[in-house]
């Protein structure tokens, strides 16, 4: 099954933000195109607006001035649902509600031919659930867009339990036509993105919650360890408290509530307060005139120690043992069946974060994963009141002499990243189990839908298999809710390092 031909009419009902986007995606592609809303006059307004952003891209020789030319000619408010009846895909992006959308889909059903594909852009609504109202769902589809749809590359292409594999097939070749990056998915809550990406937002609230952190801290963190382009807390102001929490809280109930999805209580007041993020002035942040900008916590400048002795390699920091040496800290490295950890002068022990406290050892400071240690600008530390203040000195000094800043946090297990990254490869060998979706979609679908530095997958094959499964295993020993127990999946992956090590992901 082939893309849609370009000369074959596309629809477009509901001209918010998401639905121009979509509209101007295939307008550029080469399609005629129909825009409706119920809304008098809003289908006008809506290809004027479009008008005005193909002129933008003429004036940033993103396009040619006959291209565009040729776009608005084939750009065609339309009157009623009826004027419809001949076009070859009808997508929606109307008011997230079931109810709309089903009676919405019933009554294209009646206007438009049997071979139209329909398709909806929800981002949080069940396909199956909206394709159930119709006489024919196997032609119904989802196509998610994300916004902004002209810009953004990824369209998740979600199958309801009723879809034909040709209807799924042609919507992905078309989205593909079209420029787009496409990704196959089941019909699950969240789909990809929005069922995966959870622990991003979720660790972040919890660490603050539990008074680990303050979102300047926990962000810088995320940013500078982690690698990610933005913070959780700056991220959800950008996207909006309600509209995140709406997401959140959606999966949630779609999961049957179950722990792993649960939203967080300081979102939640948040919202309630009206501080809803950017959009409002004040959200985690201060947007306001004048408002200061909070910094992350950075400790004091520290001596470095004179020496260290690495015991077990470090696993996936083993590349600090160079860094030191580079820095002129002098490095044994002793073998050891049950350690990875750095011992200071003091006789103190620095230890990758692992899911454990520090307070359950004597003199123990815990340091933060990192996406690359060289790369990184900042590093989280985390002591418990029984660690002395030389060894935190010594551990403070040690990545200072590295060229990072340090932000000291509270004992929290498994600190910011180190959590936060074994939750999504959790969630990503658990949703390719369930045949949600392929690991090369779902690293694809989350490096272009939230510009994770690396997909799921990788991460997991670049901290080596057992890693996320034990981490999340010490957190669950913590924490017996639920919320960080391993999934069979992760724990089959873990366990079959033993007979096929090196192999897969």
């Amino acid at each position: 099954m082939t893309a849609l031909d370009l000369s074959s009419p596309v629809a477009v009902v509901g001209t918010g933000t998401m639905g121009q986007g979509i509209a101007q995606v295939a307008l550029v592609a080469g399609h005629p195109v129909r825009l409706y809303d119920a809304v008098p006059g809003r289908a006008r307004e809506a290809a004027d607006a479009i008008g005005a952003r193909l002129d933008r891209l003429v004036e940033k020789d993103r396009l040619t001035a006959a291209d565009r030319d040729a776009a608005r000619a084939r750009l065609t408010p339309a009157g009623s649902l009826t004027d419809l009846a001949d076009c070859a895909l009808v997508v929606e992006a109307v008011l997230e509600r079931l109810d709309v959308k089903q009676e919405l889909f019933r009554e294209l059903e009646g206007i438009v031919s049997e071979d139209c594909l329909l398709a909806t852009n929800t981002s949080s609504l069940s396909v199956t659930a909206i394709g159930g109202a119709l006489r024919h769902p196997g032609r119904f589809v989802g196509l998610h867009f994300f916004n902004p749809a002209p810009l953004l590359p990824l369209v998740e292409v979600v199958s309801g339990f009723a879809t034909d594999v040709t209807s799924a097939t042609r919507a992905y070749e078309t989205a593909r036509a079209w420029g787009k990056t496409p990704v196959a998915c089941a019909d699950t809550p969240g789909f990809i993105v929005n069922r995966i990406a959870r622990p991003f937002y979720a660790e972040a609230f919890a660490v603050y919650e539990a008074q680990g952190a303050d979102p300047a801290t926990i962000d810088a963190v995320l940013r500078e360890s982690g690698g990610f382009r933005m913070g959780a807390f700056e991220l959800t102001d950008l996207i909006g408290q309600d509209v995140n929490e709406s997401v959140t809280h959606s999966v949630w109930e779609s999961f049957f509530r179950d722990v792993r999805f649960s939203p967080s209580l300081a979102q939640r007041r948040l919202v309630e307060s009206g501080r809803l993020g950017r959009k409002t002035g004040q959200g985690w942040y201060d947007y306001r005139d004048g408002a200061e900008r909070p910094e992350p916590h950075t400790a004091e400048k520290r001596r470095p120690p004179s020496h260290v002795v690495a015991e077990g390699g470090l696993g996936p920091a083993g590349e600090l043992l160079a860094m030191a040496r580079e820095a002129g800290i002098q490095v044994r490295e002793e073998d050891e069946d049950n350690g990875t950890r750095l011992v200071l002068p003091s006789g103190g022990q620095l230890v990758l974060a692992d899911g454990q406290t520090s307070v359950e050892f004597r003199d123990v400071v815990y340091f933060d994963l990192a996406l690359d240690y060289r790369r990184a600008t900042r590093i989280a530390l985390s002591a418990s009141q029984d660690t002395s203040a030389q060894t935190l000195a010594e551990a403070t000094g040690f990545f200072q002499a590295l060229g990072k800043d340090v932000s000291v946090i509270g004992d929290v297990p498994g600190m910011i990243v180190a959590r936060t990254v074994a939750r999504i490869v959790d969630l990503a060998h658990d949703a390719v189990a369930k045949g949600v979706a392929t690991e090369e979609d779902i690293d694809t679908a989350m490096r272009l839908g939230v510009n994770y530095p690396l997909g799921p997958f990788e991460w997991s094959r670049r901290l080596g298999r057992t890693w996320a499964y034990e981490l999340l295993d010490d957190l669950h020993l913590r924490d017996p809710s639920g919320r960080y127990a391993p999934s069979l999946a992760l724990y089959r992956h873990a366990y079959a390092s033993d007979k096929r090590e090196g192999s897969g992901s």
